[in-house]
C-alpha cells in the first residue's frame, strides 16, 4: 500500500507543489500554498468510482466520432428553463429557449445570507413543474434532487413553503454531505437535475481532509462534473466567496463548470444582480435584476431602471442618468459626482462602479476643453445600484456629472446623456442608439442628450426632445 504523502496546492491556480515556498511558483501569487494529504491508494479512475445512472445515458467509454455524426448521437439540443426569466436570461440562449442546458455544470457564487439558496430552490420548483402548474411560465419540467448540506431538509421544506414550491413531486429534498450517498440517491432518483447547496460542504470519505479543502473542492468538483458529462444530468453547485468577493477554493474549480454564476447585492437592499463571468453557453454581458421580497426573489423584466425616478422633480447637482447597455438588454443608471475641496498636487481621484482611469481621463477634457480647474478639487464618482460601468457610452454622463457638482448645476430630472467623448473634447457616436432611446422613453424621460454625428439621421421618438451637441463645451451649457 502507498503511504499518503504531504503536498502543497495553492489556491489559486491550483498547481500543486513538494514543498511550501512563500510565493507560488506557477501564478506568482503570495501566500497561497496551502498544505494538503495525498494518498495514491484513493486516486481510482473516475469511471469506475462514479455509479451509473441508468435511464440517463450510462457510463460507457466515449469513443471519436466524426463532427457531422454528433448530433445524431445526442439528438437535438435543448434547455431546462427555469420560468425565471431574469436568471434564464443569464444561463444563455436565444428567444425560443433559454435556460439550463443538459450535462452542463453551473457554478452560483455569492455572499451569505444574499439569496442563493432561495433563488436555486424557486428554479429547482420550476425545474420540477411546480411554478408551471402554477403560472404556465415554464414548458419543460422533469425530475429535481435538491441536496443541502447545510440545512435539513425540514427546513427546506418549510422555506419550500414560503415560496410556493412544496408541493411538487418530483421535488425530491436529501440533507447529507458523503458524495457516495447523494451519487447513491441520484442512481435511485434518476434525476435531470442536481442541485447540491453548497459544495464546500460536500466531502469523499476516503480522503484524508475536512470538507472545504482544496483536496476535496477539486476530487468532488471532478466527479461531478464526470457525471454530468457522462449521464447528460445537469449539475447546479453553490460555492462560497471569501472575505475579499472571490469564489473559495481553488480556481481550478473555476475552470471545471461550463458556467460560473456571480449573485450579487447589499443586504440591506432589495436589489439583487445576477451575473454571469464565464458562460460556455451564451454571453457574459447579460445580467439579471431581482427584488427580495418575503415571498422570495422578485424579477424585474424589461430593464429597470435603476436611477432614481421616485425624487420631487428638482434638478440634483452632479446627477446624471444614462442608459448602458448590458447583453441585449438596456438599464438606466444614475452617476453621481461630488468635488471637494483638495490640495493642489495631491487631490483624489475615486470612483466606484466605474473606470478609474477612464474617469482621470475625462477630469483632464474637463480641464483642457471645459475650462474647469480641478487640479486642486477631490473628485469622487459612483454608479447608484452597484452596477458597473465599463462601455464608452457612460462618458458624457459622468463628465456632466463632475462638472455639474463643480459649478452647483444639474441637468433636468427627466434627461438622459449619451455619447462618448475623445481627448479633443469631440462627442461621438454610440451603439444601440435607438433602443437606448426606446427604453428611455418607455420609463419615462423626456429629454435626451445625444452626439451630434454629421450624416447621422437622428432617430424619431414620441414624447422625447433629442439635443445633439458636437463637443464638450457645448454639453457643459446644458446645465442650468
Amino acid at each position: 500500500m502507498p503511504k499518503a504523502r504531504t503536498i502543497f496546492v495553492c489556491r489559486s491556480c491550483g498547481a500543486t507543489q513538494h514543498r511550501w515556498a512563500g510565493k507560488c511558483p506557477d501564478c506568482g501569487e503570495w501566500d497561497s500554498l496551502e498544505e494538503s494529504t495525498f494518498d495514491a491508494s484513493a486516486t481510482k479512475d473516475p469511471q469506475r468510482g462514479s455509479v451509473v445512472i441508468e435511464g440517463k445515458g450510462g457510463l460507457e467509454a466515449p469513443t471519436a466520432v466524426p463532427i457531422t455524426e454528433v448530433s445524431k448521437l445526442v439528438g437535438p439540443s435543448r434547455r431546462f428553463p427555469t420560468g425565471i426569466g431574469e436568471l434564464d436570461r443569464v444561463l444563455g440562449g436565444d428567444e425560443r429557449s433559454r435556460g439550463l442546458v443538459p450535462a452542463s455544470v453551473v457554478l452560483v457564487g455569492g455572499e451569505p445570507g444574499i439569496g442563493k439558496s432561495t433563488l436555486l430552490l424557486q428554479a429547482a420548483g420550476a425545474w420540477a413543474g411546480a411554478v408551471r402548474a402554477r403560472t404556465n411560465k415554464a414548458d419543460w419540467a422533469g425530475r429535481v434532487l435538491y441536496v443541502s448540506s447545510e440545512e435539513s431538509a425540514e427546513q427546506v421544506r418549510l422555506r419550500g413553503a414560503r415560496l410556493g414550491v412544496a408541493e411538487s413531486d418530483t421535488l425530491f429534498v436529501l440533507a447529507d454531505t458523503n458524495l457516495a450517498r447523494i451519487m447513491e440517491q441520484a442512481k435511485r432518483v434518476k434525476p435531470d437535475v442536481i442541485v447540491i447547496d453548497s459544495i464546500q460542504m460536500i466531502y469523499k470519505a476516503d480522503l484524508d481532509a475536512a470538507p472545504g479543502s482544496i483536496s476535496q473542492l477539486r476530487r468532488c468538483a471532478s466527479e461531478l462534473v464526470y457525471l454530468a458529462k457522462a449521464s447528460g444530468i445537469a449539475v447546479v453547485l453553490v460555492g462560497h466567496v471569501t472575505k475579499d468577493g472571490q469564489l473559495a477554493g481553488p480556481r481550478l474549480l473555476e475552470h471545471l463548470v461550463d458556467c460560473v454564476i456571480s449573485f450579487e447585492g447589499d443586504r440591506t437592499n432589495d436589489a439583487r444582480i445576477v451575473r454571469a463571468i464565464k458562460n460556455r453557453f451564451g454571453t457574459t454581458m447579460e445580467l439579471g435584476i431581482f427584488e427580495m421580497t418575503g415571498q422570495g426573489l422578485r424579477e424585474l423584466p424589461g430593464g429597470a431602471s435603476m436611477a432614481a425616478m421616485d425624487s420631487d422633480g428638482t434638478p440634483r447637482r452632479g446627477a446624471v442618468v444614462c442608459p448602458a447597455m448590458h447583453g441585449s438588454r438596456c438599464v438606466l443608471i444614475e452617476i453621481q459626482a461630488l468635488t471637494a475641496t483638495g490640495f493642489l498636487g495631491n487631490a483624489k481621484r475615486k470612483s466606484a462602479g466605474l473606470d478609474s482611469s477612464r474617469m482621470g481621463m475625462l477630469i483632464a477634457v474637463l480641464e483642457a476643453h471645459g475650462g474647469l480647474r480641478l487640479a486642486d478639487r477631490d473628485v469622487y464618482a459612483s454608479s447608484v445600484g452597484g452596477l458597473k460601468i465599463i462601455e464608452p457610452a457612460s462618458d458624457l454622463a459622468l463628465l456632466l456629472a463632475i462638472a455639474g457638482a463643480h459649478y452647483k448645476r444639474a441637468l433636468e430630472p427627466t434627461t438622459i446623456a449619451i455619447g462618448e467623448v475623445g481627448l479633443g473634447g469631440e462627442l461621438r457616436s454610440v451603439s444601440q442608439l435607438d433602443q437606448r432611446l426606446h427604453e428611455s422613453a418607455r420609463l419615462g424621460y423626456t429629454h435626451a442628450i445625444v452626439p451630434d454625428i454629421p450624416g447621422a439621421k437622428l432617430p424619431k421618438i414620441k414624447g422625447m426632445q433629442i439635443t445633439p451637441v458636437k463637443n464638450v463645451s457645448r454639453a457643459i451649457e446644458m446645465l442650468s
